[in-house]
């Protein structure tokens, strides 16, 4: 559960019906944008989290093939759930057929009869819907919204994870982009991109006061592990530079490395400074960080859906004060208080200088950085964007944000042009 809480906060919106088609599943990940900022506009308004909507299954190849559908099978399971938070929380039932114009058809239908009976069973009139994946693109339309955003968090088409072509994720997300009133980039890279005349940039943010917190004990587990201690929490998969991380591990044997979080198959640790604890909830994170000395973000640099990622976590180790050691993401290649890497040699380099050199004041300054980029702040930010473009027409949605902002600092230049 979040600790930053401001119960009686005007987010902008209120007594309106929200779908959003989420790009993640609400039981299996730690928050995302969309987690965080809906659990706040669920407080004013009637809120649908609709699981990620696959596209398509990894191939039969691919080490998680059937961990993933396991996974799949779990959640379709709670079908329609109504969480803590005050929102409504789906995994509509489909079928992985996404690679066929008819497996396509099949789903439309099927989709719509689910999300049809669940409006009508929670009283879901008039929706705004918000899609963050792109195979939600032939079913939203039918929903009859009464405002539709697209949120654009990843380079969907270069997603090594799903086996579906490329061709036909472009072409859902370049339909999505044509019917959208607006299209949020939540990465730097994404929106300078991109040409889109209705195009805004939805900076990522924190949950500061969660991260920040000293009070409590080191969690047990973890204790007893040799310092220092380099840490990293976030599921593991085909980003991670294990090669890079092997290389170091060997070189500097003293260093021990805490990994937190879900792991795919395709991820195997061999050296014995390697301390892999499994996933940990939320709310927990904390007792576990205590015992980090660097937060390293050890991301592989030649992959392309990587390097466009603004990856959340990022903004989290800054808010614990702990120094920040990353791979070059472009997110990030400006924020103050990260040291930056490109070879294993660099890494070392930066992990020393961060061991040696540190001071309270340069925690400080990290905490700085993110102290006022919260998803309070994000969660207003959005909700007033509906409300305008609710209240003013399409035509205002033709906003450009220049993402010229740090994380923490957030500058909100915005442009009105007529279309």
């Amino acid at each position: 559960m979040e600790t930053e809480r401001t119960p009686q906060m005007d987010f902008g919106i209120s007594g309106r019906s929200i779908i959003c088609f989420a790009g993640e599943d609400w039981w299996y990940h730690h928050p995302h944008s969309k987690n965080h900022i809906l659990k706040r506009l669920a407080r004013q308004n009637k809120v649908l989290f609709v699981n990620s909507l696959t596209m398509g299954l990894p191939s039969f190849s691919n080490p998680d093939f059937f961990l993933k559908i396991r996974r799949k099978l779990r959640s379709y399971m709670r079908w329609l759930r109504k969480v803590p938070e005050g929102l409504y929380v789906m995994t509509p039932v489909s079928f992985p057929l996404y690679g066929s114009s008819v497996g396509r058809t099949i789903n439309r239908c099927l989709l719509l009869v689910q999300l049809r009976l669940v409006a009508l069973l929670c009283g879901f009139r008039k929706p705004v819907i918000w899609v963050a994946i792109p195979s939600a693109a032939d079913i939203v339309q039918a929903l009859k919204p009464e405002l539709l955003l697209y949120q654009v968090s990843d380079k969907y088409e270069a997603n090594e994870d799903s086996a579906l072509s490329s061709d036909i994720i472009r072409q859902w997300d370049q339909q999505l982009k044509e019917q959208a009133a607006v299209v949020m980039y939540s990465g730097r890279k994404l929106f300078q991109e991109s040409d889109s005349p209705r195009r805004y940039f939805l900076e990522q943010a924190v949950d500061f006061d969660h991260f920040a917190t000293e009070a409590g004990q080191t969690a047990s587990e973890v204790a007893n592990i040799p310092r220092p201690v380099l840490g990293y929490f976030g599921y593991m998969d085909y980003v991670m530079d294990v090669v890079l991380m092997e290389e170091v591990a060997k070189r500097r044997p003293e260093w021990h490395w805490l990994l937190i979080g879900g792991k795919s198959n395709l991820v195997q640790f061999n050296s014995p400074n390697f301390h892999y604890i499994g996933p940990k909830p939320y709310a927990e994170l904390p007792k576990y960080l205590r015992h980090i000395d660097v937060c390293v973000l050890p991301w592989s640099q030649g992959n392309t859906f990587t390097s466009y990622g603004s990856a959340i976590k990022v903004r989290e180790y800054l808010a614990t004060g702990k120094p920040v050691v990353i791979s070059p993401l472009y997110e990030y290649l400006e924020t103050p208080g990260v040291r930056i890497y490109r070879n294993a040699d660099e890494f070392i380099s930066a992990v020393e200088d961060a061991l040696l050199n540190d001071t309270q004041a340069n925690r400080a300054f990290r905490q700085s950085v993110v102290r006022n980029c919260t998803w309070d702040v994000r969660a207003r930010e959005v909700g007033q964007l509906i409300k305008r473009l609710l209240t003013n027409g399409i035509h205002d949605a033709h906003a450009t944000q220049d993402p010229r902002s740090v994380a923490g600092t957030q500058q909100e230049v915005v442009t009105n042009t007529q279309p």
